[in-house]
């Protein structure tokens, strides 16, 4: 029989993602609902190495629903990837009467959150905080749809400029190893070609689209890139190349960068951080552990660790076909 959980530990991991602060408030209320114990983890696994806790109640989380970042903060911590140092970890946690743990991360969070749990049976569960819905086992992670429309709108206000002056815009978004961004904020921004790591267009193919593009009349175009679309090192090296072989074309680019991270979360990402947080809490509760919170097909649902890590999201074939048909 599992152990009963008295007091649950919340912290956040690697990079920020607007909704943090939401699905934070949502584990701490749902605490005080059930009458357990809450407690705050500063700087995620370094501060749990340290013992930076802090008690939390339903009064204390008060005012941050609407805030992005992380009050918790956040940390790299190359100690907790040593066996030494979990075990300084779980020695703190214990310390303190720890029964649970909720980690609000990415895959790397989630890698250590799993390690945790084999070595000290320590009951965690996960919820998928990160920008650039790369995690298995949900439909939407917290912070995507932000982003999203984040980049959607600076998209709209380069496109203003790229207009006034007859140029043609790299527009690099967040995503590394997946093109959710790219894809769905370019079609929703009417960009003129998107460029994902998934998909590789090829610099000649690209070269003969923005040819047709101002042949057809278009005097002005944007084209969005994923930061690791693997046509050129980066999207200064495709600026280059373009500025090289296309005389006619005037070539800025604009790198979104971490404003993609920040300000306030949508009212999507505040209810699926509210309902995130009620299902790891109450998981934890009935003796669940070593999964991940998701959403799929907007019911919340448990994901071992194990799969939402090792898993990949995948891109929409179908959103592709609608941006190649809107390109023409």
């Amino acid at each position: 029989m599992s152990k009963k959980i008295s007091k649950i530990a919340v912290m956040t991991s690697g990079g920020d993602a607007p909704g943090m602060n939401a699905a934070v408030r949502s584990v701490v209320r749902t605490c005080a609902y059930h009458n357990i114990s809450c407690l705050g983890i500063y700087r995620g696994y370094e501060g749990m190495i340290e013992g930076a806790f802090i008690e939390l109640d339903a009064r204390s989380v008060r005012g941050i629903i609407n805030k992005g970042g992380t009050f918790l903060k956040s940390a790299r911590c190359a100690r907790f990837r040593t066996p030494e140092g979990r075990a300084l970890a779980h020695k703190q946690l214990v310390k303190e009467g720890v029964d649970a743990l909720v980690v609000i991360g990415g895959d790397g969070s989630f890698t250590g959150a799993l390690h945790f749990n084999l070595e000290f049976n320590f009951p965690v569960i996960g919820i998928p905080g990160t920008i650039d819905n790369d995690i298995s086992g949900t439909d939407r992670t917290l912070g995507y749809d932000t982003a999203l429309n984040t980049a959607v709108e600076a998209i709209d206000k380069i496109r203003d400029t790229a207009h006034s002056h007859d140029r043609l815009f790299f527009v690099e978004v967040m995503g590394r190893d997946v093109g959710h961004i790219a894809l769905n904020a370019g079609v929703g921004a009417g960009a003129e070609e998107i460029l994902i790591p998934e998909e590789d267009m090829g610099i000649e193919r690209l070269v003969e689209s923005l040819e047709r593009s101002k042949k057809s009349g278009k005097s002005s175009s944007i084209v969005v890139v994923a930061e690791g679309d693997k046509i050129g090192k980066s999207v200064f090296e495709l600026k280059d190349y373009v500025d090289e072989n296309l005389d006619e074309y005037d070539v800025r680019v604009s790198v979104l960068g971490h404003m993609q991270r920040g300000g306030s979360p949508t009212c999507y990402d505040r209810v699926l951080a509210s309902r995130m947080g009620v299902k790891a809490v109450e998981s934890l509760l009935a003796g669940e552990s070593n999964f991940m919170v998701g959403s799929i097909h907007d019911k919340m649902e448990l994901t071992p660790l194990k799969e939402a890590i090792k898993g990949k999201s995948k891109i929409n074939k179908e959103l592709i076909r609608v941006s190649e048909i809107m390109t023409t």
